[in-house]
C-alpha cells in the first residue's frame, strides 16, 4: 500500500495523549547524512494533516548543564562545549560535530524530560524524537552525543517523580550507552532487543539482552518479545517504561538486517505498550533509529506506533 493510501486511512479525531516536538529538530545541518532528521518534520506535518491540533504538541526547552551532569562527565561536557573533541571522538560519533549539533542534542534531552513528565500525568506520551542510546557517560557514539534516555531517567528520579524505571529498547542496535550508564543500578532495568551482527561490535551488558541475527524476521523477533513481556513488567514493577520504538528492525532499513515487516513492527508496538498500560504503568515513547531507504517508510512506521498508542490508551486508561 502506498503512503498516500495509508494516510487516507489514518484518521485522528482526538488524541488521548500529548506529543513533544520542536521545529528545531529537523533544522540541524547534517550534510546529507544517513540520519534522517527530516523525519521529525514529516511526522509532525502528517499528524496535523490528519486532524491533530497544535495544542496537542508541547515544545521542549534545552536541558540545563546541571541536567547533563547527572549522567555525563564534566570533562566530556567541557569538550563538547568548547568544541575540543579529539579526532577519534568525532570518528566514533559518526556525525559532523558543530555547536548547532550540540544545541540539537540538548533540546532533544529537554524533550525527553518533558515527555516523561507528560507520561506520568497522562499515562502515555510520545516524543517525536529522542532515543539517543549510544552516548556513554564520557563520550558519544553512533549518532548520539548526549544520552537523553539516561538523563531523563536520572532527572526524574532525582526530583522524586518516580523510583524505578524500565527501558524497553527495540532499536535494531543495542543500547550500549544506557547499559553502561545503568550497570549495577537496581532502580533501572535495561532491556535491549537488537541485532548481534551489526554495530556496536562490542555489546555492553544490559539487565536483559536479547540478540538476533540477520534475516531472523517476524516470528523469532515477536515470539521472543512475548516471552518477556508482560512478565518482566510484573516482576520488576517499574513506575514508568521508556519505550525506544526504533523503526530500524524494518526489512528495508539501510543499517539493519532483521527483516521485520511493517505488520511485525505494529505487533511489536502492541505487545510493549499494551503490556504496560494494562498494568497501569505509564509509557513514554521515543522514536529512536530508523534509516529506511525511503524515509516515508520510516515515517509510516512511527505513525503506526502513534496509532497503536492511541488505540491502547483509550482501551486501558
Amino acid at each position: 500500500m502506498s503512503l498516500r493510501g495509508f494516510l487516507t486511512r489514518f484518521r485522528i479525531n482526538k488524541f488521548p495523549f500529548r506529543f513533544v516536538y520542536s521545529d528545531a529538530y529537523w533544522m540541524v545541518e547534517l550534510e546529507d547524512h544517513v540520519f534522517p532528521a527530516e523525519k521529525y518534520r514529516l511526522i509532525y506535518e502528517r499528524l496535523l494533516h490528519k486532524g491533530a491540533k497544535k495544542e496537542n504538541f508541547e515544545s521542549p526547552e534545552p536541558a540545563s548543564d546541571e541536567d547533563l551532569l547527572l549522567v555525563h562527565s564534566p570533562k566530556y561536557l567541557n569538550r563538547l562545549k568548547t568544541g575540543r573533541l579529539s579526532q577519534s571522538e568525532v570518528i566514533a560519533l559518526e556525525l559532523p560535530y558543530s555547536a548547532e549539533l550540540l544545541d540539537f542534542a540538548q533540546l532533544m534531552v529537554g524533550g525527553t524530560i518533558k515527555a516523561v513528565g507528560l507520561a506520568l500525568e497522562d499515562g502515555l506520551s510520545v516524543h517525536i524524537g529522542g532515543g539517543f542510546h549510544h552516548a556513554f557517560h564520557d563520550h558519544g557514539e553512533g549518532f548520539c552525543i548526549l544520552n537523553d534516555v539516561a538523563i531523563a531517567m536520572r532527572k526524574m528520579q532525582q526530583c522524586g517523580a518516580f523510583q524505578k524505571g524500565m527501558i524497553v529498547d527495540c532499536d535494531v542496535h543495542q543500547g550500549n550507552g544506557t547499559a553502561e550508564i545503568f550497570a549495577g543500578d537496581e532502580t533501572v532495568f535495561t532491556f535491549s532487543m537488537h541485532q548481534m551482527d551489526i554495530y556496536p561490535a562490542k555489546k555492553e551488558k544490559s539487565t536483559l539482552d536479547v540478540g538476533f541475527w540477520s534475516d531472523d524476521g517476524d516470528r523469532k523477533y515477536l515470539d521472543s518479545l512475548k516471552s518477556h513481556i508482560p512478565r518482566m513488567y510484573e516482576t520488576f514493577k517499574p513506575d514508568v517504561v521508556f519505550y525506544l520504538a526504533g523503526a530500524d528492525p524494518y526489512e528495508r532499513d539501510q543499517l539493519g538486517g532483521l527483516t521485520v515487516t511493517l505488520a511485525g513492527l505494529k505487533e511489536r508496538d502492541g505487545i510493549v505498550i499494551q503490556g504496560a498500560l494494562q498494568l497501569k504503568i505509564p509509557v513514554v515513547i521515543l522514536f529512536a533509529g530508523g534509516y529506511a531507504f525511503d524515509v516515508m517508510d520510516t515515517v509510516e512506521i512511527h505513525l503506526n506506533t502513534i496509532k497503536m498508542s492511541q488505540k491502547l490508551k483509550r482501551k486501558y486508561l
